[in-house]
């Protein structure tokens, strides 16, 4: 696995792009330690180097952006257990590896709803944006998943919303917007969710709830859920 690690960091190396870091820095991406590859390159090596859950715990070790990404895209769901999510989350500080991490690896995980209610009642910055995140995901991805699921998490939506800070309100809002478009139903009980939060004393809670009610409530997304519900009746 050493062999393997080593070769996957002077891949890193050999696409190091000095202008990518540059552009990364003005959309807020921050680690400490980054070659500045892009995410499809990473999805390149990840497809090469397969799923491995123990070169991914040494990827993260390896404390590197890429790396990280890297490792959140190879880990095997299954195997990570509750205390790896934990060790993980704590880890995240820019929202970029946030997102990542959320979208390759814990939202398929067993723990993945617990730890979207777990999370958003947390202090730390990205530790509650990763809650949200993996409500917004999981409105997305699980198909299968229960009216009764996401409308468990719209108190919770509500809770946050007056939260000022930039990545948590943004992750709160993303929730909400992708919860109602998951179905009519839906879109009528995050709209009336919005209302609510629109009416708080929040300049942040204002926001999350003007936009959410704006997409929500427009043409392209009326049109969208109407057409889903004719074609599953």
């Amino acid at each position: 696995m050493d062999n393997i690690l080593e070769d996957i960091l002077q891949q890193l190396k050999d696409m190091s792009d000095p202008k990518a870091i540059e552009g990364m820095q003005r959309y807020g991406i921050t680690p400490d330690r980054t070659y500045g590859v892009s995410i499809p390159n990473l999805r390149a090596i990840a497809k090469d180097t397969g799923h491995d859950h123990e070169l991914a715990k040494s990827l993260w070790n390896s404390d590197i952006r890429e790396t990280r990404i890297l490792a959140s895209m190879i880990d095997e769901p299954a195997r990570v257990t509750e205390k790896q999510m934990e060790q993980w989350v704590l880890d995240l500080d820019y929202w970029e590896i946030c997102d990542q991490c959320c979208m390759n690896l814990f939202q398929k995980s067993p723990h993945a709803i617990q730890k979207a209610v777990d999370w958003s009642y947390r202090r730390e910055e990205f530790v509650k944006r990763a809650g949200f995140v993996l409500m917004a995901r999981l409105a997305v991805a699980d198909k299968a998943a229960p009216d009764e699921l996401f409308e468990s998490f719209l108190p919770i939506i509500e809770r946050e919303a007056t939260d000022s800070r930039n990545y948590v309100r943004k992750a709160v809002n993303w929730a909400l917007r992708q919860i109602g478009k998951r179905n009519p139903h839906l879109n009528t009980r995050a709209l009336r969710t919005a209302e609510t939060i629109n009416n708080m004393d929040s300049k942040s809670a204002h926001w999350i709830a003007s936009d959410a009610i704006r997409e929500l409530s427009s043409k392209k997304v009326q049109e969208r859920l109407q057409r889903r519900k004719s074609h599953r009746t």
